[in-house]
């Protein structure tokens, strides 16, 4: 069993900037493929970001290429999200998902054997 605890959210105004951090409770994450995903009031989950097992692949929604960045801790048991010129569109509830999924990056919410319990960014004025 995996827990990991996001950690990081807040209000941001617009054109600001914040890290998400993903920390998995007394294990590595390593062998994981790992990914973010936010959803918006009255919508679906939605994928964003993710890194392969291997670290060797990442895959970026292009809502958010050029903008965030998914990156592993050195000990191996933190993912970070790092988001820059936020937009009021990115307000949403952030999860990070850990997967077993063995090469690339899956971008389905149920390739995703665990969950965090996800933290709150609002990009607003």
């Amino acid at each position: 069993q995996v827990q990991l605890v996001e950690s990081g959210g807040g209000l941001v105004q617009p054109g600001g900037s914040l890290r998400l951090s993903c920390a998995a409770s007394g294990r590595t994450l390593s062998g994981y493929a790992m990914a973010w995903f936010r959803q918006a009031p009255g919508k679906e989950r939605e994928f964003i970001v993710g890194v392969s097992r291997g670290s060797d692949t990442t895959y970026h929604d292009d809502s958010v290429k050029g903008r965030f960045t998914i990156s592993r801790g050195n000990a191996e048991s933190t993912v970070y999200l790092q988001m820059n010129s936020l937009k009021s569109e990115d307000t949403a509830v952030y999860y990070c998902a850990a997967s077993r999924y063995p090469v690339g990056v899956p971008t389905l919410p149920s390739a995703y054997d665990y969950w965090g319990q996800g933290t709150q960014v609002t990009v607003s004025s």
